[in-house]
């Protein structure tokens, strides 16, 4: 049996159990592991993990592991350039576009209403998320951190929130996007476009309290469904207003 010595650094400790956080601590095991798979078997899913350092040098995931090393893992970096050094990850993609699994449908509806182009349905198996993450170059986001750690993965996110707005706030936070949030610019309910429709073309479909009311909508041409500026919409207005003041805040 062979023995390294590892620590994960800031939000990767999230996964570890209590006593192997925020220190450095030794880890038996046999053969000479990939780094990426002992890094795994830890409980960190690779799609966590910017940087990874070995006896000081930064190494890729296919690096072995030999017995008495001392491993180094971190997140990603946000603020600080390490551009110089090897990342493990790939280069960010150049559309921000996301797929969420079955136990984030709030999550996937506010990040509609914000204008994300988010994938969604409650029955997708783990096959089809994988897949369409990686043909379609999406954002994986999951609270099952066994889905990232599929080799095919490659941009994922573990959601730590299980609260929905929280959990909002945390992505929004993640992947710096209070910047590119373009409210009711997508269908909450498909993920469709919406495009302005005169009222004219869909007074026939009208409510007569609306019809009455209302004169600005907007249609999704994938599912038909109408918009239009009533009370429901003053209410997500309210909730963007606070949604955005967490801009400068931590989750």
């Amino acid at each position: 049996m062979k023995c390294c010595s590892i620590r994960f650094y800031a939000e990767l400790n999230d996964f570890l159990p209590e006593e192997k956080r925020q220190v450095t601590f030794n880890h038996f095991f046999f053969g000479q592991p990939a780094v990426k798979d002992l890094i795994e078997s830890l409980g960190v899913p690779h799609t966590e993990v910017d940087l990874i350092l070995i006896n000081g040098e930064s190494v890729d995931f296919s690096r072995k592991v030999q017995d008495g090393d001392r491993i180094s893992v971190y997140p990603v970096f946000e603020s600080i350039d390490i551009s110089p050094l090897l990342r493990v990850r790939p280069k960010p993609l150049r559309e921000v576009r996301f797929i969420l699994d079955t136990h984030l449908g709030k999550l996937a509806s506010y990040l509609r209403m914000l204008g994300f182009d988010t994938l969604y349905s409650n029955d997708f198996s783990d096959d089809q998320l994988a897949a369409i993450s990686v043909s379609e170059q999406r954002i994986l986001l999951t609270r099952d951190r066994g889905l990232l750690k599929r080799s095919e993965i490659t941009h994922g996110y573990f959601v730590r929130n299980t609260i929905p707005t929280a959990q909002l706030v945390e992505v929004l936070h993640r992947f710096d996007l209070f910047r590119l949030i373009q409210p009711f610019h997508r269908c909450m309910c498909c993920n469709g476009v919406l495009e302005a429709i005169s009222k004219e073309e869909v007074k026939d479909r009208l409510p007569p309290r609306v019809r009455e009311n209302f004169d600005e909508f907007c249609l999704c041409r994938n599912c038909g469904r109408l918009y239009w500026k009533g009370s429901h919409y003053e209410n997500m207005v309210r909730f963007i207003k606070q949604i955005q003041k967490n801009t400068t805040s931590s989750t």
